[in-house]
């Protein structure tokens, strides 16, 4: 039988929906509440896991196409024109209400998120493996793509930093989990949070901060994801001083408004030099604190304040 075959199969098993977002009985949902109770599965998460679902990533043509979210990683080599255009890294004074930032969020390719089951039996590590699983021409701005991605996950972590590359929902929260330091089943102590952004993306235009609200909590994981066929999340946890908002922003032109994920990273010392960031910001690895904006389909787990 052809891999793409048998990935159909295994897919097309449990496609229950509810509103578009996977049915409260399927293996996702049930292993997310069970992993995080009381933590709603995010849109744009759910709305990955129902692709992951109705759709086998190997009979789907894979088109490079731009991302803004590798670009937020430590070690990010991105154009400092692609961020500065997007206008997601900004200064920390300008986290206050009726403060003004242009900003533009373009449309995500949003790639399925694969059930563990799946995932497993699709190729991951070796890039000549996952070119032919995916029918890449080697040479392409797709199979470049991938490369990046595998030399970003396979290299060590900058120092004091934990990281973690995962293929599917429930390796992306136990990870997450180990690296907070509870079990595989947090009881109430960690929760999940993005950025309420369309997968449409937002116009670029000036937005005007309405409200800032700080995310409370002892640490935090987050979850990038990275170019790839399928949805692949570089997780990683950094022991240096930070802190996450909830910021809610009101398009100035068309009256879009939504809520963004915000962090800021004052410990910014083990940082790429040639990080974009300190370019448009006009700073240095270990200067002024720089900020950004969690993208589409980004997750931060969030170990709460009251765990001992």
């Amino acid at each position: 039988m052809h891999p793409s075959t048998f990935l159909l199969i295994v897919v097309a098993a449990g496609a229950a929906v509810v509103h578009g977002h996977p049915a409260a009985n399927t293996p996702a949902a049930q292993f997310w509440e069970q992993a995080l109770p009381g933590s709603p599965m995010p849109d744009a998460i759910a709305d990955g896991v129902q692709r992951g679902i109705d759709h086998s990533p190997l009979v789907e043509h894979y088109t490079a196409s731009p991302s803004i979210s590798a670009c937020t990683l430590f070690e990010s080599s991105c154009s400092p024109q692609a961020v500065a255009e997007a206008g997601i890294f900004f200064h920390e004074t300008q986290l206050r209400p009726g403060s003004t930032m242009t900003l533009s969020f373009s449309e995500e390719a949003a790639p399925a998120i694969l059930p563990r089951d799946v995932a497993d039996k699709v190729p991951f590590t070796n890039l000549d493996d996952v070119l032919a699983a995916f029918d890449i021409p080697a040479g392409s701005a797709e199979a470049e793509q991938v490369r990046n991605t595998l030399s970003r996950c396979q290299a060590p972590p900058i120092a004091g930093e934990v990281k973690s590359c995962t293929a599917s929902l429930e390796a992306t929260v136990q990870s997450a989990m180990r690296m907070l330091g509870v079990g595989d089943h947090a009881g109430g102590d960690v929760w999940a949070v993005a950025s309420e952004l369309p997968r449409a993306g937002l116009p670029r235009q000036p937005y005007t901060v309405a409200a800032v609200s700080p995310v409370h909590g002892d640490q935090y994981v987050s979850c990038h994801t990275v170019p790839f066929p399928y949805a692949v999340y570089q997780c990683h946890v950094s022991m240096g001083g930070y802190g996450s908002f909830q910021v809610s922003l009101h398009g100035l032109r068309d009256g879009s408004a939504f809520a963004a994920l915000a962090f800021c990273h004052f410990d910014t010392a083990g940082w790429n030099p040639a990080h974009p960031a300190f370019e448009v910001l006009h700073t240095k690895p270990g200067g002024a604190p720089v900020c950004h904006f969690t993208p589409y389909g980004n997750l931060v787990f969030v170990k709460t304040a009251t765990t001992a």
